[in-house]
């Protein structure tokens, strides 16, 4: 494959293997370190010898260096390794933490949710990142970007998901670098009244001075989301349906300040400029004006990480564009990318949106141009929508089996998404870049607010009419990381042959597509002999899973509410055969009973010797009591019940040296019945 001729290209890959090897290995810094060194010792003397560019040896212990830089870079990345992170203080007991808000996330219906840097303990100075959670209500104090504040409260672990294949909330902090959470109420946090200003703060006052006239310009509330999203990089403010609506559609990547975005701005700031590349150094003056503009949009967009691995690759853009001279557009892409995980954050890799990142791009730097040469219309029109078409084709192909991997469906109307807004894309950044300045010069015409909003209500419109296409989007989608990686290994053979038609890319295509087929039969054989129970925890009902092999039994009180969870475990366990029940009293399962006391009256006594008790939505009774009338080995407790009570049942369980199971802090109880 030509791409691999490239050094940066193989310099990246090696750099990405180590990271990886770090992570999954967590193999001792000093050890990591050592080896560093000495394989840098021996490309030194391996330099030194006449002909480099012939030698091997060089070559190879290049490539080893560059993976164990890899690992050092994430070892060093780790909190264990850093003797200022927070997590090697003692927090056993109370002491004054002092923290600093650094992003404003999107609330849920109870709290508002932050990220906030922990700068001080008892006075002496910390590191590292928590998740700063408070309540929605009239007393907690509305926390900015910047703010200060002590408080007693110690970080605790975020919770780890309690039933099988939920969404790993933790797992997603931990990828951005955040593995404890501090929850506090208006009444243990004192805010500091002088708070040090950083570039993020004065970025956020000025976005929140933008959105503040924008409010004033009578924009629509779901149009005004979308041009926060678009312009300022902000989604908080959303309206859940219209997200939906776009991610439906298969454009949600209009929604995020990202690669296409910052392309969009780059050109504009490329014609803007233009005229200066008549002065002395004229072109210099325009890459540093241009690179100086991409930084400073990043910053009022808020730096997410987006946002920053986009102006990242296009300031390399930048560059190669001033050169005016063949530069490889994978070296640009390498070279952002081994730039953002060494120098910025080797933990990037682990993010979706990363991820999602640059295989679109590189999934367009790689088929596009071939998609060009299958096809070459005369005409005008048909050349420009080919061409658009070919590039929403490249991104998604790029993107399609991480996507599948993480959600589980594919909008197929996502060419139209693109065609309708894409061309258009440009002329709406730039309207609302004149429409931001002119606000903030009190110059805004109502004319002109008027016309935008209704524009961006017509883009809402046709994302809202695609979306509505149901019968075009595939959803449930089983997808495993080996069918990530047989997939993308299916598109690299797949495009080869394509592009030359050898017999070895022809049967590499073969191999992949019977090795796929092989896989899936040999995991549905394996899940297709499992059979268990499965108890969840789910606030205010109780839920048990019966599964046998491909067919699942939902047994709830009330089945709405464990919907999203069961089309989860449907997903990933490659589940046919799916059926919702009433909830019963008892189960047999082989030789052993389960039984589920979950009524406000008294159950009769008379029962069977019951392996399993089931307790849920807080029945009253006298549970010392009860368990005298029976004989059983185990309690369990779900989340349908109150904690008081669970609490009580708990002690009764301790004084009777009985096992008791509280899915609210163990997880689903789940019995093997095979």
């Amino acid at each position: 494959m030509k791409v691999l001729d490239y050094v940066p290209v193989k310099l990246t890959l090696f750099l990405v293997l180590g990271i990886l090897i770090e992570f999954y290995t967590n193999i001792p810094l000093f050890i990591v370190a050592g080896i560093a060194f000495v394989l840098f010792i021996l490309l030194t003397i391996s330099w030194l010898k006449k002909n480099v560019l012939e030698n091997r040896s060089f070559g190879i212990l290049t490539a080893f260096l560059v993976i164990a830089i890899g690992m050092l870079a994430t070892a060093l990345s780790l909190p264990d390794n850093n003797s200022s992170h927070y997590t090697n203080f003692s927090l056993e007991k109370e002491q004054y933490i002092l923290l600093k808000v650094r992003n404003v996330l999107k609330p849920t219906n109870y709290n508002d949710r932050f990220i906030a840097d922990i700068t001080e303990i008892d006075g002496v100075p910390a590191q590292g990142k928590v998740l700063l959670i408070t309540k929605k209500d009239s007393l907690s104090y509305k926390f900015k970007v910047d703010d200060e504040f002590y408080t007693l409260n110690i970080p605790v672990g975020i919770k780890q998901p309690l039933n099988p294949h939920e969404f790993d909330y933790a797992r997603y902090m931990k990828n951005l670098g955040v593995v404890h959470q501090i929850k506090v109420d208006h009444w243990n946090y004192t805010v500091k009244k002088e708070a040090s200003i950083s570039l993020l703060g004065l970025s956020d006052a000025f976005r929140q001075k933008i959105i503040s006239r924008l409010l004033k310009a009578n924009f629509g509330q779901n149009e005004l989301g979308v041009i926060q999203a678009l312009l300022l990089g902000q989604r908080n403010e959303i309206n859940e349906q219209v997200y939906t609506n776009y991610k439906n559609a298969g454009a949600v990547h209009i929604l995020a300040v990202s690669g296409l975005h910052i392309g969009i701005v780059l050109l504009l700031c490329q014609y803007l400029l233009q005229p200066l590349e008549r002065l002395p150094k004229g072109k210099t003056i325009v890459l540093l004006l241009t690179v100086i503009l991409l930084w400073a949009y990043a910053l009022l967009a808020g730096l997410s990480p987006s946002v920053i691995r986009a102006v990242t690759m296009f300031s390399f853009v930048a560059y190669a564009m001033s050169l005016k001279r063949p530069t490889s557009t994978f070296n640009i892409l390498a070279l952002s990318m081994f730039f953002l995980l060494l120098v910025y954050n080797p933990m990037l890799l682990f993010q979706v949106g990363f991820q999602l990142s640059y295989a679109a791009v590189f999934g367009i730097f790689w088929i596009y141009p071939k998609l060009q040469r299958f096809w070459n219309p005369k005409t005008l029109i048909l050349k420009k929508t080919w061409q658009l078409l070919s590039v929403s084709i490249a991104a998604q192909i790029g993107v399609l089996p991480i996507s599948l991997y993480y959600f589980h469906q594919f909008p197929a109307l996502f060419f139209i998404s693109n065609l309708l807004i894409v061309p258009f894309l440009g002329l709406i950044l730039g309207m609302g870049f004149l429409i931001i300045i002119l606000s903030l010069a009190n110059l805004l015409p109502d004319e002109l607010s008027s016309i935008y909003n209704r524009l961006i209500h017509l883009i809402n419109r046709l994302i809202e009419w695609v979306a509505q296409q149901e019968s075009f989007i595939i959803r449930d989608i089983t997808f495993d990381m080996f069918q990530v990686i047989l997939s993308y290994l299916l598109i690299f053979a797949l495009v080869s042959s394509l592009n030359r038609r050898k017999f070895t890319n022809i049967l590499a295509t073969a191999v992949c597509i019977i090795t796929m087929q092989i896989g899936l039969i040999t995991s549905i054989s394996g899940k297709g002999k499992e059979h268990k129970i499965m108890v969840l925890h789910k606030t205010g009902t109780s839920a048990i899973l019966y599964r046998r092999g491909l067919a699942l039994d939902v047994y709830s009180s009330d089945s709405s509410k464990v919907t999203n969870l069961v089309k989860n475990f449907v997903i990933k366990e490659k589940i046919k055969k799916l059926n919702y029940k009433t909830l019963k009293n008892s189960y047999q399962l082989k030789q052993q009973y389960l039984y589920v006391l979950n009524r406000p009256e008294v159950h009769g006594y008379n029962l069977p010797k019951i392996e399993y008790l089931l307790i849920g939505n807080s029945p009253k009774i006298n549970l010392n009591r009860f368990l005298d009338s029976i004989e059983t080995k185990s309690v369990i407790a779900d989340g349908s019940n109150y904690f008081a009570d669970i609490r009580r049942w708990q002690e009764t369980c301790a004084e009777r040296k009985l096992p008791f199971y509280y899915t609210g802090e163990n997880g689903a109880f789940i019995m093997d019945l095979e």
